[in-house]
């Protein structure tokens, strides 16, 4: 058992060696995320003059968005839970990248709907994950991890409004594909985060087969949770 003991805290000292890299690569997918999905919002009266949409449906507009963004958070946090996959985060930056495409080139008010549907979707499967990949590299500092990346959102959610009166309010809907350039270096950025987190859930589960065989009366799947 004080084998077992030594191998965890040699585990926790090679995640400390990677915490800063790592995190610093969420925090910013995190920012270009979310000042992604802050930009939405913030051309609903562009949207409103340019499709004459009523009050009424700018809010089915925000209840698709939000509805999606948060049902199915926890629907993809209790699938991954289980089931790691590190390179959701570049499946969930994708999704957010084809509702941007689209909601520059929608032509009616059910086609945006899809554009949040599409937008919300990213936002559901990004952050689960990403969460869980901040407190992986954490080194055991799970605090500062977490306050680390959040402060990532908390800028994107900030910078997207502003992104969108520079760029899209003077020069029309058509230059949302502008941001298309944050979700592509979001998802070559969580692409490296992927095989990093690919590596790690490698060497854990080699680490727990050796610990198994080492120590037979203990569960290997009990010793690979983190």
């Amino acid at each position: 058992m004080q084998k077992f003991e030594e191998n965890k805290a040699a585990g926790t000292v090679s995640d400390q060696a990677s915490i800063m890299p790592i995190l610093f690569a969420l925090s910013f997918s995190h920012l270009l995320n979310d000042a992604i999905q802050s930009l939405l919002p913030a051309i609903y009266p562009l949207l409103k003059e340019s499709f004459v949409l009523s009050f009424t449906q700018i809010g089915l507009i925000t209840l698709t968005f939000q509805t999606i963004g948060s049902i199915f958070q926890p629907v993809v946090g209790f699938y991954t839970d289980r089931n790691p996959k590190p390179y959701s985060l570049v499946v969930a930056m994708t999704c957010t990248l084809c509702g941007i495409i689209l909601l520059a080139l929608a032509s009616s008010f059910h086609a945006i709907l899809w554009c949040a549907a599409m937008i919300g979707l990213g936002s559901a499967i990004f952050h689960p994950e990403s969460s869980r990949m901040a407190r992986v590299a954490s080194g055991g500092r799970h605090g500062f991890a977490q306050s680390f990346f959040q402060v990532g959102g908390n800028i994107g959610t900030s910078l997207g409004p502003i992104l969108a009166a520079w760029i899209v309010a003077p020069r029309g809907r058509g230059h949302i594909l502008w941001f298309t350039i944050l979700a592509v270096t979001g998802i070559l950025v969580l692409t490296k985060v992927g095989n990093w987190y690919a590596g790690h859930l490698l060497e854990l589960r080699s680490r727990s087969k050796s610990t198994a065989s080492t120590y037979p009366g203990l569960n290997s799947k009990t010793i690979a949770i983190t």
